[in-house]
C-alpha cells in the first residue's frame, strides 16, 4: 500500500493538473469529471467531533463531517471527481441496498440527547447511484455485524468480571459466525444491486482500520479514552475473531466481482489503534468531554483518504 510520498506524487499528477494536462496524460474518457458516489456508515460519514464539524444545513441526522474522508478527498482532487456523499451514521448494509433509514444524529440516550431528534427517514443510499455513476466507494458492515451492540455489552461484562478473563467472548462468542455470515450474504447482494444500478461503475469496497492493537496489553483497563472496562482478553478476541474476520468477509465479497476492488485500511493503521499513543481511532470518549464511541478521528480519515485516493485515480486509467 502506498505511503504518504506516493499520495503526494499522485495528487501532483491529478488534482494539480489543468484539464488540458489531464487530457494529455490520461485517456480521453478520464479527462472528464467523473461521477463519484460515497456510501457508508459512520466510519465514512465521520459523525464525531474529532472528525470535524457537521456541514448539512439543515441537519439530516446522518452527521457527515467536513474532515471525513469523502470530504477530504473532494478537497484534494478539486473537481476531478464530482462527489455525492450520502453516507450516514448507523447505516447497515440493508439501508444502503434497499431499506430507508431513520438517522439518529447524536441521540444516544441515556448518554446523550440530540435536540434535532427524531429526524425524517432518508432513502436507501443505493438510490444515489445510477447509469451515469463512474465510481462508488462503500464502507459498511460493522452495524450489520452488530459491533456497536457488542461494544455496549462488553464493558458491563468486563466490569462484572473485575477485568479478568474473557466474559464477553464467553457470552457472545458462539453467535459471531452467524453475524459474519449475515454480513457476507448481504454484502454480496449489495454489490449486485449497486452494479445493476450503475453498470459502468467501479465499486471500491472500503475496509475498517485497525481499532484494537495486536498486543491488547497496550490497552488500559478502565480507561474511557480507550475501551473502558472491556478486558484485555476480550479485546484480543474482538480483534482476532470479530474485526479481522469482518474485513476478510468484505474483501472476499469484493474479490468475487470483477467490477469491485477492496481498499484495505488495516495495515497502514496498525500502530494507530485506540490504544496507541498517536491514535487514528478514538475510544469511548475524547477528552475533555466528547462522546466518540470508537470512531476514526481526522487523522484516521486522512489515512483513509490517502489510500482511497490512489484507488480512485486507478479508476481513471482502467475504466
Amino acid at each position: 500500500m502506498a505511503r504518504i510520498g506516493t499520495r503526494v506524487a499522485l495528487l501532483g499528477a491529478a488534482a494539480a493538473l489543468t484539464a488540458v494536462q489531464i487530457a494529455v496524460t490520461l485517456p480521453a474518457s478520464a479527462a472528464e469529471e467523473k461521477q463519484w458516489v460515497a456510501l457508508g456508515d459512520s466510519y465514512t460519514a465521520g459523525v464525531i467531533r474529532a472528525a470535524g464539524d457537521t456541514f448539512e444545513v439543515p441537519r439530516d441526522g446522518c452527521e457527515r463531517t467536513d474532515r471525513s474522508y469523502p470530504q477530504v478527498i473532494d478537497r484534494d482532487f478539486g473537481g476531478l471527481f464530482e462527489l455525492t456523499n450520502v453516507s450516514c451514521g448507523a447505516a447497515t448494509i440493508e439501508t444502503i441496498t434497499d431499506r430507508a433509514q431513520d438517522p439518529i444524529g447524536r441521540h444516544l440516550p441515556p448518554i446523550s440527547a440530540d435536540p434535532g431528534y427524531p429526524f425524517p427517514a432518508v432513502p436507501p443510499q443505493s438510490e444515489a447511484v445510477g447509469p451515469g455513476t463512474d465510481v462508488i466507494t462503500v464502507g459498511v458492515g460493522g452495524n450489520t455485524l452488530g459491533f456497536a451492540d457488542i461494544l455496549m455489552k462488553c464493558p458491563t461484562l468486563g466490569a462484572e468480571a473485575e477485568g479478568k478473563g474473557t466474559p464477553c467472548k464467553d457470552a457472545l462468542g458462539s453467535g459471531i459466525q452467524a453475524r459474519l455470515d449475515k454480513v457476507s450474504t448481504e454484502y454480496d447482494r449489495m454489490l449486485i444491486v449497486l452494479h445493476e444500478r450503475a453498470p459502468k461503475a467501479k465499486i471500491l469496497a472500503v475496509g475498517y482500520p485497525t481499532i484494537i492493537p495486536n498486543d491488547a496489553s497496550k490497552c488500559t483497563y478502565g480507561d474511557l479514552t480507550q475501551f473502558g472496562t472491556i478486558t484485555q482478553g476480550d479485546l484480543a478476541w474482538l480483534r482476532t475473531d470479530v474485526l479481522d474476520p469482518l474485513n476478510q468477509a468484505i474483501e472476499k465479497s469484493a474479490g468475487t466481482q470483477d467490477y469491485a476492488d477492496f481498499v484495505d485500511l488495516s495495515p497502514s493503521s496498525q500502530n494507530h489503534s485506540v490504544c496507541d499513543n498517536t491514535k487514528w481511532v478514538e475510544g469511548f470518549i475524547t477528552l475533555p468531554d466528547q462522546l466518540s464511541f470508537v470512531h476514526p478521528n481526522a487523522l484516521g480519515h486522512r489515512n483513509a483518504a490517502d489510500h482511497i485516493e490512489e484507488a480512485l485515480l486507478n479508476t481513471l486509467t482502467t475504466n
